[in-house]
């Protein structure tokens, strides 16, 4: 119990915070967007781009850690997807964004502050690791996988150009991709650039979770709710389940072990949302997923916890 309290519940107060301030107007819909906006483009990106700049490559960047993750978060793309298809008769398209929603956690909101509520910030190099691959990964999965049930076995020529596009248009990869270039480069910035980008950067994490509160409260559960309720035991148990047998099976140093676990444990991400949008297809699926496992995240993530080292 005591976990939860000072673990899971303070992240959750502060998107339960953004929701009811959504919910009873005291901010508009345009001054959330705003608000997600600001720490989707500038904040979270300048985060990343700090984190991977100042990561060991070498330590972190493990096979095990990332195969333990990643092997999970695919498995569930492709259970997704399939029984998407084939138990819930969607077409082609809605599946592969209800695989999306089975791929995608929320590594960043959700994932990143509660291993540092649990474990403390120096615990945290795991979580940039995932996360430095997260993005570009799963949109490369989940873009070549739509861009092949649209085609419908006419030509794809053009796929390893609309992917590249749509990844290096993401803030978050170019921050990433920016971090890692200035680490091998071993590139140093004045103090007072380091100094601005510490201001920036502390406000990325709360902003962003009580935006993510904000935008919840426009996405509320309504049918397709045996669709849902798939996802979200893919993505609450499916997951870090697989993931806490391969870390086990790999002898994962712990912090490591901790990082895969947790961020495995997590919901969707809104980015699923951002996905079904993108294609106009399953968008209420992947709108009440991110929602309803966001919620039930509360009481798996803390069960997982307390299965961890």
């Amino acid at each position: 119990m005591q976990a939860l309290l000072d673990v899971i519940l303070p992240v959750f107060i502060v998107i339960g915070a953004g929701y009811l301030a959504s919910w009873r107007k005291l901010l508009t819909d345009n001054a959330i967007d705003g608000l997600m906006g600001f720490t989707q483009t500038i904040a979270v990106p300048c985060l990343l781009f700090r984190a991977m700049w100042q990561l060991d490559l070498g330590e972190y960047f493990r096979f095990d850690l990332l195969f333990s993750f990643y092997a999970g978060a695919i498995t569930c793309f492709f259970v997704a997807l399939l029984g998407a298809r084939f138990l819930f008769k969607r077409d082609w398209e809605d599946s592969v964004v209800i695989g999306f929603c089975g791929l995608f956690s929320n590594s960043l909101l959700i994932g990143l502050p509660i291993t540092e509520q649990a474990y403390g910030e120096d615990a945290l190099n795991g979580n940039y690791a995932i996360i430095a691959m997260h993005s570009p990964l799963c949109y490369a999965i989940g873009i070549t996988a739509m861009e092949i049930a649209r085609a419908r076995g006419t030509e794809l020529r053009r796929l390893p150009l609309t992917i590249t596009r749509s990844l290096f248009r993401t803030p978050m990869v170019i921050g990433i991709s920016i971090g890692i270039v200035f680490n091998l480069l071993n590139v140093e910035l004045p103090s007072p650039v380091v100094d601005a980008l510490g201001l920036i950067t502390r406000t990325a994490l709360p902003a962003a979770l009580f935006a993510l509160g904000g935008i919840l409260f426009r996405y509320r559960p309504e049918g397709d709710l045996r669709t849902i309720l798939f996802v979200c035991a893919l993505s609450l148990g499916l997951h870090p389940l697989i993931t806490y047998t391969l870390g086990t099976a790999f002898a994962l140093p712990t912090d490591a072990f901790r990082s895969a676990v947790v961020t495995a444990s997590v919901a969707p991400g809104v980015n699923a949302y951002v996905f079904a949008n993108l294609y106009g297809r399953a968008k209420r699926v992947a709108a009440s997923s991110v929602l309803l496992a966001t919620g039930m995240c509360i009481v798996t993530t803390w069960a997982w916890l307390h299965l961890l080292p």
